[in-house]
This record gives C-alpha cells, structure tokens and sequence, in this order.
C-alpha cells in the first residue's frame, strides 16, 4: 500500500517537535509554539475553564471532603456527564452523522467497526463500556482521593492568596508534566510485563473519540496515577480538577481520527493528533508528544514521512535479529 493511500489526510509534513528543543533556538517560533498552545481558543484554555466551572458548582468544599459522603458520588457523575457529553459530540459530528465529511480524517477506514476482538463484538460500545465504567471510575476515584488528602492535611495545598503567580503558572506547567510523565508509563505499558493490558486501548488502529479512554483499568490506574503529584506539590483543588480533565478529556479531544474544526476552508480550532495517530497504526513510534521530544531523543520517532517510516523499518528490523 503506498502513502498516498495509506491515510485519507495528512496535516504539513514532516511533524515538527517543540521549537524549544531544536537548534538554533527560534525565539518567535519558540513563542509562536506556545500560544498557539493556549491562544486565543484553545483546548487547553477550554480544560481551564471547565476546571473552574466544575470546582464551582459541581465540586465539594474541603471541609465536606474530610470524610468520604455523596460528594465522591457527585464528582463522578460530574466526570461522567462531562465525558460523555465530549466523547458521543464529537462522535455524533464527525463520525455518526459526518457533519464535516471526511476531508480531514486522517484514516480511510471508517469508524466504528464490527469484530470478535472487541467487547460485546462492536468497536463503539466496547469503547464506552471501558471509557465509562473503568475510565471515569478510576479518574474520579482518584480525584476524590487527593480531595481527601488536601482535606486531612495529607496533601499540601496552595491558595490564591498565597502566591497568586505560582498559582496561575501551575495551569500552565499541567501539558509540560503530562507529556513527561505519558512518555514515560507509555513505555512502561508497551514493556512484555504490561502490554497485555495496554493490548486493548491498541484494539483501536483506527480511532474515535471515545477511543481515547477506551483502556484496561490497570493501564488506567497507570495513566491518572499522575495525579499522585499532588502529594509533592502544593495545589488548589482547581488544578487537580483541571490535572486530571487534562488526562481525561484531552485524551477524547485527541483521538477525534480528525484533525480540527474546519469551516470555510481554515481550521478553527484544533483537535486531532497525527502523531499520536501514527502510533495506534504502527505501535512502536510516538510514544509520547510532541511537547517533550522524547522520542526523537530515544529514536522512537516518527513524523509521518515516507523517510520516517522507513527509519521505523530498519530500526524494527534491527531490533528483531
């Protein structure tokens, strides 16, 4: 199969990494690469506010967090309606009805499909069934459990009158820390010991957005384990709301099999991930993002090239001799 028809869509050619780990140093892209990160919409600011939406209304206060109540209750039908909301919206536009077409997707093949590999034999429900019932389960279970902590003095906390700065760069360092932590447990989950586990988020080589949490509980016990930072570093409950909405909800945002939001002729707003599409395709590329280039540093990367992919190639080939 050649390239050209290898995928429907691909974005400008080949992936660039973060403009801060590339020589020389690029001051406007490096600038550029950030706020086009955050501005002026963005995913990330949307994770923000819906963060402190959520912490507002739909949260528990720490002094009713002291013992476990209906609040652990509330934060996971909170996270529940959130997910499902994103994931079968996204799901109902871009697949379900195609409201965009397919000009932008970045699979030929559609999605859901049909197959004994997947539970109860249909892609889209064997997705919802894992995203729901052990994704936001274990995200939500952790969620309550550091709101206990930072109740009972076990976690260390920060207000916005304590250090106002701090408190506003902590958004902003959540992405930095997701992208080195995800590389690393990445790995970890593709090692002989945990792959069986990992196996069934791969049941997805093409992908839709509920595809994105669709994951074995132990990988998912992995995945929203870093939220155990919170146990090192003082925080808000507003940021770990925004932590773990940053794991869950980017995780649905980016496995859209879509690259953005388009409408007369320009991307609006950008949500799917060729990099990490390419490794649902091939596996062992792209374990991580583009934000920390773990993988260009470990040789692991692949930007989406012909030449890229024949460097996957040799060094697959030399790894199995």
């Amino acid at each position: 199969m050649s390239d050209r028809k290898e995928w429907n869509y691909t974005p400008e050619l080949p992936l660039g990494v973060n403009p801060l780990f590339q020589r020389p140093w690029k001051p406007v892209e490096i600038f550029r690469w950030y706020w086009d990160s955050w501005f002026p919409l963005s995913i990330n600011l949307g994770i923000v506010a819906l963060a402190c939406l959520s912490y507002v209304y739909a949260s528990p206060t720490l002094e009713q967090a002291t013992t476990p109540g209906l609040w652990i209750g509330l934060i996971w039908l909170r996270n529940c309606i959130l997910a499902t909301v994103l994931a079968h919206g996204l799901h109902m536009v871009f697949h379900r009805y195609a409201l965009q077409g397919t000009e932008h997707k970045f699979d030929p093949r559609p999605y859901p499909r049909d197959g004994r590999i997947f539970s109860f034999g249909n892609q889209l429900r064997d997705n919802i069934f894992w995203a729901i019932a052990s994704g936001v389960t274990i995200w939500s279970g952790y969620e309550a459990l550091i709101w206990w902590s930072m109740a009972n003095g076990y976690a260390p906390t920060l207000t916005w009158a304590q250090n106002p700065v701090w408190f506003v760069v902590i958004f902003f360092l959540i992405p930095i820390w997701e992208s080195f932590y995800f590389y690393w447990i990445h790995r970890v989950l593709h090692s002989d010991l945990f792959y069986r586990f990992h196996a069934l988020h791969h049941r997805n080589t093409d992908i839709g957005p509920w595809s994105g949490l669709s994951m074995h509980p132990v990988e998912h016990l992995f995945y929203f384990g870093t939220v155990f930072v919170h146990f090192l570093l003082p925080t808000h409950p507003v940021h770990l709301i925004c932590h773990l909405m940053f794991y869950g909800l980017y995780a649905i945002i980016t496995h859209t099999g879509f690259e953005g939001v388009w409408a007369g002729g320009r991307k609006r707003l950008h949500l799917g991930n060729f990099h990490h599409q390419l490794h649902h395709r091939y596996f062992e590329v792209n374990y991580g993002t583009l934000e920390i280039p773990w993988d260009k540093l470990f040789g692991t990367f692949h930007d989406g090239s012909p030449e890229g992919k024949a460097m996957m190639r040799e060094r697959l080939k030399t790894r199995k001799r």
